[in-house]
């Protein structure tokens, strides 16, 4: 079940919720536990297994591997990163090699050198090798957007822009890819549909600035008044929709979404908002690389949104070497 909604078939609907805690205020470790019950990652790892078992199981390991046989083994970086994935590698181990036991030389987000030991394992062979592959699926893909994530936030160093993360992510993935993110020192945005207003371009097109405003004030109260939220954020592409929606009543809009502006722009933008709506969050997003965003940054921005931090980050090289 995924947090806040009910599966019915194959469609997704609304169920009563609450609003999520404040996501920001959590550590790192406690971060994945409010964004997955321990059923719900449960739920997640044996699909994963059932991709990779089938219905006639680890043939190789059964027919190569005695029953009785236990090793030693070790999740080691071949390549430097941050390290992500623990919970995923002791749920995997749980379910195909019970009994097996676990050590950790490293928390999840602390960064480790190329050959470097994450985790250590001693338990039955035929488990361990039949969990060799989905566990270092889970940690090479999310070690990965950890790893690429700290390399944003080391470029915004000594600005007050937080970097954060997208609905960008791979499907069925979202929970785990945003925990990720904040294990490299970034910044979650909205989980989903469900807990925070973004208001885009495709909702207000056609509107004057004028009149956008007046529809974003309007569904803005209409939206609060049926779920806690968040946050209301509103997508801008030009300064004069940003100039409407800083003439708002102060608390109508919390965020400004500044899509695909320039850096003379951003700056611009950041000295209406600190003239006319202080309190008014500033996001920049849309075409940011690691080459782009100290400068984006720079122009005093509170937050930098970037897809490519889950979308497009390279598995990390880790490997899982076993000593009998």
């Amino acid at each position: 079940m995924l947090r806040g909604y009910t599966i019915e078939g194959m469609a997704l609907s609304p169920s009563t919720h609450s609003a999520l805690p404040d996501l920001s205020a959590l550590s790192v470790r406690d971060l994945l536990a409010a964004l997955m019950s321990a059923d719900d990652v449960a739920a997640h790892v044996a699909r994963s297994l059932a991709e990779d078992l089938g219905a006639a199981g680890d043939v190789t390991g059964e027919a190569m591997i005695p029953a009785d046989a236990r090793a030693t083994a070790v999740v080691r970086f071949r390549s430097p990163g941050i390290a992500c994935g623990a919970p995923l590698v002791a749920e995997v181990l749980r379910q195909v090699a019970p009994g097996a036991r676990l050590a950790h030389h490293a928390a999840d987000g602390e960064q480790l050198a190329a050959g470097a030991t994450f985790i250590s394992m001693e338990g039955p062979l035929r488990g361990i090798l039949t969990a060799e592959r989905t566990l270092l699926n889970y940690v090479g893909h999310l070690s990965g957007i950890a790893t690429l994530t700290a390399q944003y936030v080391e470029q915004a160093r000594g600005t007050r822009a937080s970097i954060c993360d997208t609905r960008k992510t791979v499907p069925g993935m979202r929970m785990l890819e945003k925990w990720a993110v904040r294990c490299g020192g970034g910044t979650n945005h909205r989980i989903g549909l469900f807990d925070a207003m973004l208001i885009k371009d495709n909702h207000v097109a056609g509107l004057s600035p004028s009149d956008m405003a007046k529809r974003v004030a309007s569904a803005a109260a209409a939206a609060r008044a049926r779920t806690p939220l968040r946050f209301v954020e509103v997508e801008c592409d030009t300064l004069e929709q940003l100039q409407a929606m800083l003439g708002l009543p102060k608390n109508t809009v919390d965020m400004v979404l500044l899509d695909n502006m320039t850096i003379g722009q951003l700056a611009e933008a950041v000295g209406m908002r600190d003239a006319a709506a202080p309190g008014v969050l500033l996001e920049a997003s849309g075409g940011v690389h690691l080459e782009s965003v100290a400068a984006i940054a720079a122009t005093g921005v509170d937050r930098i949104s970037i897809g490519a931090l889950t979308h497009s980050a390279a598995c990390l090289d880790v490997g899982l070497d076993v000593a009998l």
